[in-house]
């Protein structure tokens, strides 16, 4: 079945093999919010008097019936349905008769595609909202626990300055904060109606677009018609957009961890059954986990760029283009979902060596201070500097470090600032209301 069948269509299997493409495994993730589209239309197609009291109280029995089929997972899209709309109408038709053929009153299946993937794109980026909440939480209360194991910092990969682990689990969770902006700003694009702008130029029917806007619990609507359908396409891009934030915070993280992991560093380990070993070196632990996370979140990083070429060129109006961004965005964001999760589970069960500052590489980490310490006493910084540098060229530096590793803690390192940090999200969690 096709929503645009006339008497004399006879399509080319090789046609419809080609324009439906992976249309319908991606249909299946907007069956549910297909049918939530269908029955707020249908009560306002009923407040118009577009359709009697009678065939919407069927109407709407059939959806929700099929509404329950799909949350029991009893749901398929039949192989000679186009898509998910035509199954549903389908299966309406079938159920119930020629009520269900007036469902598509006032409506494109443009509009309809719309308002499904806003309220699918609007349900998944609170889905990830919550699953980053939870990581950001860990790293909070990581943070917390942790805030004396001291740790080297490192710039240009070079031993740089004395840090802890306090400050390194702090910074993933500050930056989890400004990925939640990103988050919020794409969640208030998705929650735009655009339900009753049709093919993109209106309709000659009453239609209370107010109605459905708040049956629907949209925030807003998409309140140009033109512009209802131009939104398809970058709104995905937008969300694509907050996703790849989210996807860099947790690649740079398992970097880190990848790092961190290496015998050469060796500052954490996991427990057996989160690592993995090789085939033939009996010693190795290896961090699939970390490694497969960060060429995900790479991944889903070109994300943004991908959408951009697909729809770069498009004029105002409908394209079957724009088809093809469900097959790019939908698996990332199944993908990021299981990032946050896996990620999650390895964080809390992150093992910590003590002491990683007492091995000698590390001897010179201090000297800093040492430079401060002089700088203190009425000596000048560029002096200090000079003096504290030759001292280490000539072999001859000798700063007490583990005397200061006897009485450093987190606090003379840094301020964890959690605090603030957890007000940051507070903030950013706020407007996603």
């Amino acid at each position: 079945m096709k929503l645009w069948n006339k008497d004399n269509t006879n399509t080319s299997q090789l046609v419809e093999t080609f324009t439906v493409g992976r249309d319908k495994e991606f249909d299946i993730l907007l069956a549910e919010h297909d049918v939530l589209g269908s029955l707020a239309h249908t009560q306002m197609l009923e407040s118009i008097g577009l359709l009697t009291k009678e065939e919407l109280a069927s109407i709407q029995e059939a959806l929700n019936n099929i509404l329950q089929d799909i949350h029991d997972g009893k749901f398929t899209i039949d192989k000679n349905a186009e898509d998910i709309h035509s199954q549903i109408e389908l299966m309406l038709t079938q159920r119930i008769g020629e009520a269900g053929k007036k469902v598509h009153s006032g409506r494109s299946r443009n509009d309809q595609v719309a308002v499904d993937i806003k309220l699918y794109l609007r349900s998944e980026i609170l889905k990830i909202k919550e699953e980053a909440k939870g990581l950001f939480d860990l790293l909070i209360a990581q943070s917390e626990k942790f805030k004396d194991k001291l740790l080297p910092g490192y710039t240009h990969l070079q031993i740089a300055m004395p840090s802890s682990f306090g400050l390194w689990f702090g910074a993933y969770a500050e930056s989890l904060t400004e990925d939640f902006e990103l988050l919020a700003a794409a969640y208030h694009v998705a929650n735009k109606n655009p339900l009753g702008s049709g093919a993109g130029y209106g309709s000659s029917f009453p239609l209370n677009r107010a109605m459905t806007t708040k049956l629907l619990h949209f925030g807003s609507l998409n309140y140009n018609s033109v512009y209802a359908q131009m939104s398809r396409g970058k709104t995905e891009r937008i969300v694509a957009m907050a996703l790849s934030s989210l996807a860099a915070t947790l690649s740079k993280l398992s970097m880190d961890a990848c790092l961190y992991l290496n015998q050469n560093f060796g500052f954490i380990s996991f427990p057996n059954e989160l690592t993995t070993g090789s085939s033939i070196m009996p010693h190795k632990k290896n961090p699939d986990v970390f490694e497969l996370a960060r060429a995900k979140c790479n991944r889903i990083q070109s994300v943004p760029n991908e959408l951009t070429l697909l729809i770069n060129n498009l004029p105002s109006g409908y394209h079957r283009d724009l088809q093809l961004t469900k097959e790019i965005l939908f698996p990332a964001i199944e993908e990021l979902k299981a990032c946050l999760q896996i990620i999650r589970l390895m964080l809390s069960n992150i093992e910590i060596r003590d002491n990683i500052l007492s091995e000698d590489k590390y001897k010179y980490i201090f000297s800093v201070e040492a430079v401060n310490e002089m700088v203190n006493k009425g000596i000048p910084f560029r002096e200090a500097y000079k003096q504290i540098g030759n001292q280490i060229e000539k072999g001859e530096f000798f700063f007490d470090y583990q005397k200061k590793l006897n009485h450093t803690h987190e606090g003379s390192i840094g301020n964890l600032c959690i605090k603030e940090i957890k007000e940051a999200m507070g903030m950013a969690l706020k407007k996603f209301k």
